[in-house]
């Protein structure tokens, strides 16, 4: 069995699916056979992005932050295709900067999409798999869930908040028959992360992060690491005493308020300006 054949036959919901790693998600696990839903705030990405997957693969318009919407794409998506067997958690956005120096509204944007936006999933997608009995709910986070990450400190805080949120979540649909993953990648190669360092980690592919999702769907866990070794390291540098396990993290996790291309972001950051 091939790490998508799990999706197999299944719809697939991908949040955040027309670019990045939604979208390589999208790509791999349409190819698995999965019939895929790909929801965008880009509609019109949505729906592009969907035609070239085949298959019979939709896109549509959502909005995270908007409960009204994500219920609307729920309910779209079981009206064409069939109940959500898996739902992908991949829409965020990311600022980078010193704290004292990050725009409120860059604050508030980054809450809502990335903490609001899987809190609403969540809540909405939950109960209709718990009725059935059966379903996944897979959550893009990022390795600022369980690292310190200088320069994205309230990204981190929104990771953080995903992490905890999915912890008590999922003590409450154990034995349920619906699975949570949370997948944690390093620095990946997409507009999100453009001008900011990977530190000792090399720069990931949107596709890396797809192949997770896939090998979760397969063999379920609640939490993974990409690459694998980062949540091995986190925990062994965990038990250190704290000015040992400081002087490690400074030498592995990226400094982004010293090593951000400020022009390289100019345009990506300006969503936070601009509206």
């Amino acid at each position: 069995m091939n790490a998508a054949s799990a999706a197999t036959d299944r719809v697939v919901a991908i949040i955040g699916g027309a670019n990045g790693i939604g979208r390589a998600t999208a790509q791999l696990l349409a190819e698995s056979g999965a019939r895929i839903a790909i929801g965008d705030l880009d509609a019109d990405a949505a729906r592009r992005t969907a035609q070239e997957r085949g298959r019979g693969a939709r896109g549509y318009g959502v909005d995270v932050g908007d409960r009204a919407s994500l219920k609307a794409f729920l309910d779209a998506v079981e009206a064409d295709l069939g109940p959500v067997g898996v739902l992908v958690n991949s829409a965020g956005v990311m600022w980078v900067g010193p704290f004292a120096e990050e725009p409120e509204e860059a604050a508030r944007r980054q809450i809502g999409v990335n903490l609001i936006g899987v809190i609403h999933a969540v809540a909405l997608t939950a109960p209709r798999m718990r009725q059935r009995g059966s379903g996944h709910i897979i959550t893009i986070a990022s390795a600022a869930s369980i690292l310190p990450t200088p320069g994205e400190a309230t990204y981190a805080a929104t990771k953080h908040g995903v992490l905890g949120y999915l912890k008590a979540v999922r003590a409450e649909l154990h034995g349920t028959g619906v699975r949570l993953t949370v997948i944690m990648p390093t620095v990946v190669d997409t507009a999100l992360a453009v001008g900011t360092s990977t530190g000792s980690a090399a720069l990931l592919q949107p596709a890396d992060v797809a192949r997770a999702v896939a090998r979760a769907i397969t063999r379920p866990r609640f939490e993974v690491t990409v690459p694998g070794y980062v949540g091995a390291v986190n925990r062994l540098v965990g038990v250190l005493p704290e000015r040992a396990r400081d002087a490690i993290l400074r030498r592995l996790v990226p400094d982004q308020v010293a090593s951000v291309d400020r022009a390289a972001r100019s345009g990506y950051e300006r969503q936070f300006t601009d509206g």
